[in-house]
């Protein structure tokens, strides 16, 4: 049977990755109804697979990118504001030697072989030095430090690198947790209005002359219902091609390149707090970056990735040239076994006819159709970055459909748990120490990096960690679990060990398996 919701939505968004997420709550800022829906869980597919960072894409550069990246590089400050607890400034090192190549396809490779031939491809230091001198400035960068020089003899830098490495350049960019954005994102929607339905699959969407009739599937029971919306947005990441052809059949000559991106996960591999930024003889760039105090994150790939059905995963391969890729910059030379983890996730880019996946395009395009009747805005590529920048420039476009539409609102606007100032973490972490004296330093700080000034409301009244219900290992109480079903639509493990939190490293498959148990008895 069908349940009818006969309410008619101003906005119906589907996906709940960044993007989709990103819309809902800008529209529903700006007074806007609206209903989003996700298949699975929030964040579950791109948004939870990046490489955590808010950067301008230092080698966007080459490629001329230079809108987008300044658009990047504004936005990072913007972002740290606004999250203070779940994104932070990071240092990033650049070791330099004289064979660093470019990918053969970049503009600056092609500019540079044709002004200075005996070149043939190198990449020399001072165009990296240009590279960051711009870097540094497009932005109008007012919290993050510069550009330095680093002499990575003396340097603690250079002590996990080969011999060969003694220069390297450190500059700023900035690190995410990037499926809590999305959770975040989603929550603040939801307090200003918007209902948010995950595991709710689009079946199809019928378009009248004034709204769609769009009918859902609730994927755990297979009840379905409909509701009506005047405008809708297909934000659905890798399946925005599949939307467009199949549930929402429009006539669109529009076309997604799927491109995949692998990590992989192993020990830590240095002790000091800093990121690499490794360029390798191919051309192509990866980041070493500490990662959850114990391990370090090494990627990422790019590979074409012709099927959304098809489930992105870190192959053989790709896993064996991120080591080596490593290997070439690291004294110690890893192996397999030194992984712990992979991940991997497919960017739904805009095909702008590219010749190779990394020269594709990883700006955002949107596109409004209205021909025959309601209007869809159709959303391609982008980058975890220019998110609020990409939700603002969908509501832009949208905004003829909704006269008197108030205008853009999010810049500086705290997301959940984000009200207090960029370097307040330390207070916050020492303030809940003094009001749980039973929480070690290491609990605080997780407590805080995952939800900021909430963290105190999700303790509540506590005054031992007993209080807090069944342990789990890890620091995971049942209050916690309890506390992230009712909040941020927690409905399995998975979604609570590797996306609310990344907590699955850390557990045995008993400690696992509890955690399901309690979930499902909850549920």
């Amino acid at each position: 049977m069908t349940e009818t919701d006969n309410r008619v939505y101003d906005l119906f968004v589907i996906g709940g990755g960044i993007n989709g997420c990103g819309i809902a709550r800008d529209a529903a800022g700006r007074g806007l109804s609206v209903a989003l829906a996700e298949m699975k869980d929030l964040a579950w597919a791109t948004s939870s697979a990046s490489t955590k960072l808010f950067h301008g894409g230092l080698r966007y550069l080459e490629y001329f990118e230079f809108r987008l990246v300044r658009e990047a590089l504004i936005e990072r400050e913007t972002l740290l504001r606004a999250m203070p607890h779940i994104s932070w400034p990071m240092r990033f090192v650049l070791p330099y030697h004289p064979d660093m190549r470019f990918e053969n396809d970049t503009p600056t490779s092609r500019l540079l072989s044709t002004v200075m031939p005996w070149m043939k491809g190198r990449r020399p230091a001072w165009l990296i030095r240009l590279g960051l001198f711009m870097y540094d400035h497009l932005g109008g960068r007012k919290i993050l430090p510069g550009t330095r020089t680093l002499d990575l003899s003396s340097d603690p830098a250079g002590v996990p690198l080969q011999e060969r490495f003694r220069k390297a350049y450190e500059y700023s960019d900035c690190w995410v947790e990037d499926a809590r954005l999305v959770v975040l994102n989603a929550r603040d929607a939801a307090a200003r209005g918007a209902r948010i339905m995950t595991r709710t699959r689009v079946v199809s969407a019928a378009r009248g002359a004034d709204h769609w009739t769009v009918t859902l599937e609730d994927t755990l029971t297979g009840e379905t219902r409909e509701l009506c919306a005047r405008v809708l947005v297909n934000a659905g990441g890798p399946w925005v091609g599949e939307l467009i052809h199949g549930a929402l059949r429009l006539n669109s000559s529009e076309r997604v390149r799927l491109v995949r991106g692998s990590h992989i996960v192993t020990r830590r591999l240095f002790d000091h707090d800093r990121c690499y930024f490794f360029q390798g003889t191919d051309g192509r760039i990866i980041f070493a970056i500490p990662y959850e105090g114990e391990f370090t994150l090494i990627g990422t790939t790019d590979q074409e990735h012709t099927d959304p059905g098809t489930s992105p995963t870190c192959t053989e391969g790709e896993r064996d040239y991120l080591l080596r890729f490593a290997s070439d910059y690291f004294k110690q030379q890893l192996t397999p076994e030194d992984v712990v983890w992979t991940y991997s996730g497919v960017r739904p880019l805009y095909d702008d006819g590219a010749s190779s996946a990394t020269a594709a395009t990883r700006d955002y395009v949107l596109k409004v159709d209205q021909a025959g009747g309601a209007p869809v805005l159709n959303v391609f590529g982008g980058k975890i970055t220019t998110y609020r920048r990409l939700a603002e420039s969908a509501l832009d476009k949208i905004a003829p459909f909704f006269p008197g539409l108030s205008g853009n609102w999010t810049a500086g606007v705290a997301l959940p748990g984000g009200d207090f100032p960029v370097d307040g973490v330390a207070t916050l972490t020492g303030d809940l120490l003094r009001q749980y004296p039973f929480l070690t330093q290491a609990w605080a700080a997780r407590l805080v990096r995952a939800y900021g000034t909430e963290a105190a409301e999700m303790l509540g009244k506590a005054d031992s960690a007993e209080a807090l219900g069944e342990d789990f290992g890890a620091t995971i109480t049942a209050s916690e679990l309890d506390w992230t079903m009712s909040r941020e639509w927690v409905r399995s493990a998975e979604d609570f060990l590797w996306r609310r939190t990344k907590l699955g490293l850390r557990l045995t498959p008993e400690q696992v398996a509890r955690v399901e148990a309690h979930i499902a008895a909850r549920s």
